[in-house]
């Protein structure tokens, strides 16, 4: 396990029983024997909003991933406030998590930004937690969700319960089942069962068209939501 680092002021979309706000253009960091434990004495659901400011993710002319996935997830988490469950945005806006990481002295912004993002999953008594991402194929027919997980247990079943919420959703029959995401530095460096969701194709028209739409989106906030349900349920 890494030794714990001091951790800059990251925007923290927290529940309605704190009320609790921290704005991202706050440069002060915690003192190294602090973390955010004490302000939650529950286990919170951390959404872990893909991509910000000069990392646009994948996209389709003027239509940018990191949009997308902040859309959504801002989206998730108000279902999941409105529900009662304590969660958490680590991007509540377009600027790159990579910028607040003054601890690691790597020349990769790209590393920077991941290695923040998990940094932050350490500091919360995080339950779970969601990647929101958007997906890009060479074949422009290929749509739908696809969840990845951690090779562990809890991972796997979480990721389950979202790939069929999701794909009922989605109405599609391409992609019936999660995959391990082998490769993926969050999956392979967060302790607390994580999944990414790729919430569907971008280079597919049909998809295209659900993941830039307002109402859309919020449908598939509310299918994450009915995914996560179904994992507490039978977890």
């Amino acid at each position: 396990m890494m030794k714990r680092r001091q951790l800059p002021a990251l925007v923290i979309a927290v529940t309605m029983a704190f009320h609790v706000f921290c704005t991202p253009a706050l440069a002060s960091e915690l003192p190294e024997d602090r973390d955010l434990r004490h302000a939650f004495p529950e286990p919170v659901i951390l959404i872990d909003v893909g991509h910000g400011g000069i990392d646009g993710g994948t996209s389709y002319g003027d239509i940018l991933e990191k949009d997308i996935n902040l859309a959504i997830g801002r989206r998730l988490y108000m279902v999941l406030r409105s529900h009662g469950y304590r969660a958490i945005l680590n991007r509540t806006d377009d600027y790159a998590l990579s910028d607040d990481n003054r601890w690691l002295k790597n020349r990769s912004r790209h590393i920077r930004d991941l290695a923040q993002r998990k940094e932050l999953s350490e500091h919360i008594p995080a339950s779970l937690v969601v990647s929101i991402h958007v997906n890009w194929g060479r074949n422009k027919l290929k749509r739908g969700p696809l969840v990845l997980h951690q090779n562990e247990g809890r991972s796997a079943l979480l990721a389950h319960s979202l790939q069929r919420s999701l794909g009922q959703l989605y109405n599609s029959n391409s992609l019936k089942y999660p995959e391990l995401g082998k490769p993926f530095y969050l999956l392979n460096h967060i302790d607390s069962p994580a999944v990414i969701v790729e919430a569907g194709f971008l280079s597919n028209a049909e998809d295209r068209a659900m993941l830039t739409n307002h109402q859309e989106q919020q449908k598939i906030a509310e299918a994450i939501y009915s995914g996560i349900l179904e994992y507490f349920t039978i977890s």
